[in-house]
């Protein structure tokens, strides 16, 4: 035997007091002797039991049927399921999460497209599920509640598809329809660049062009539809062309020829003779240079290149290079008289009358360097168009094709 504290005692006498039948059905009578703690609960007891020994059977029943419905007014109340007026019927509680959503993936052509990615989202776009497609293109989406819904399918190189809303109830078992995804438009990123910029790019590379792999070839576009240059590119690629040590090497050469033939005999001979010979055509070339091919062409929008054709006839070839002598390409593209060359031999000539010997100068020194500017010119394009781009290293084209 153990004792009680009076506080549970006392909670048990009270509950025996007010409850007497559920006491009586949820303790054996063993167990209520063993916990008495004095002899007023175990006469109050052996009262009870003889009490229920002596009451009918069915009033016994009646007490074993009513016990649980006591105790449960102890307990606090749980909440009850909610029903779905849509989807469930009065007076039914419907079971949540078994209903399902499939489909199948497609394109147009009614292929299947596996690996897409497939949404279930709540008609207010909240996402439930997420999946990939199989190999044959289905998906299920399981143990779905009743509801509104929607689906998603991306897949790459598809547009992207989105179901009409749609509501199951249920256990029902819903087949998306025409999960159909179309080829997405090809998406074309168009990078517009200044001219300027593109000009900058070609001009370097045609200063990597060279005869032989030293002589340069600055001023021949093997690329036909090549960009404009702006008057600062046009200064730019004078400057390096004219004053390239291959360039001046051959103003050296010159001037040693003419020493050798006594050409502009008051110049003299001798060290001082070849001195004042070489600084003629160092000056020469460099005023023909800056005016033929920077100056006018900047005043009058003309590109001083020289443009490679490369295919056609002899003929068209031929005629080309001749023509390219009398005609130039404006910045705009369009065939013009080639007025910066002819203007630039010109005022050449003019400069030259200043340091060439009194005997050499007029008229006739300022013609006859345009005369030889043109033919010059001439011979130029020749060998530009049949033999240049066969010993020229870093060609970028190959003209108009």
């Amino acid at each position: 035997m153990f004792s009680m504290c009076p506080a549970t005692s006392l909670g048990m006498s009270l509950a025996g007091l007010i409850e007497p039948r559920a006491m009586v059905s949820s303790l054996p009578w063993s167990r209520a002797f063993r916990k008495a703690p004095s002899r007023l609960l175990g006469a109050f007891l052996s009262g009870a039991s003889l009490l229920l020994f002596i009451a009918p059977a069915s009033a016994l029943a009646q007490q074993r049927t009513a016990a649980p419905e006591m105790n449960n007014r102890f307990l606090p109340e749980a909440p009850l399921p909610k029903s779905d007026p849509h989807n469930s019927g009065p007076g039914t509680t419907p079971a949540e999460g078994s209903a399902s959503v499939a489909g199948t993936v497609l394109d147009v052509r009614g292929a299947t497209i596996p690996g897409a990615d497939v949404r279930l989202l709540h008609g207010d776009g909240t996402q439930l599920h997420t999946m990939e497609s199989e190999p044959n293109g289905e998906f299920t989406f399981t143990k779905v509640p009743a509801g509104s819904y929607l689906v998603t399918v991306n897949a790459k190189g598809f547009a992207p598809f989105t179901s009409p809303k749609f509501v199951i109830a249920v256990q029902q078992v819903y087949e998306i329809p025409d999960v159909s995804l179309a080829v997405a438009t090809a998406n074309m990123e168009v990078i517009v660049r200044p001219t300027e910029f593109i000009a900058a790019e070609q001009i370097r590379a045609q200063e990597k062009q060279r005869l032989l792999g030293f002589v340069p070839n600055f001023y021949t576009s093997y690329i036909y539809d090549a960009a404009p240059l702006n008057p600062k590119q046009k200064f730019s690629l004078a400057t390096h062309a004219t004053f390239d040590p291959v360039d001046i090497l051959g103003d050296g050469i010159v001037a040693g020829i003419e020493q050798a033939t006594n050409a502009y005999a008051g110049y003299g001979q001798g060290a001082a003779g070849y001195s004042k010979r070489f600084a003629a055509k160092f000056i020469d070339s460099r005023s023909s240079d800056f005016l033929t091919l920077a100056v006018f062409p900047s005043l009058l929008h003309q590109d001083p290149r020289y443009y490679y054709q490369g295919s056609g006839s002899v003929k068209s070839r031929l005629a080309h290079a001749v023509t390219s002598a009398f005609l130039a390409r404006s910045d705009s593209g369009r065939p013009v008289p080639n007025y910066s060359y002819f203007l630039g031999d010109l005022c050449a000539g003019a400069l030259s009358n200043l340091y060439y010997p009194k005997a050499n100068r007029g008229t006739n020194l300022v013609f006859t360097n345009v005369a030889v500017g043109l033919a010059g010119r001439i011979g130029a394009n020749l060998f530009r168009e049949f033999l240049s781009k066969r010993f020229s290293t870093n060609v970028p084209g190959n003209g108009k094709e």
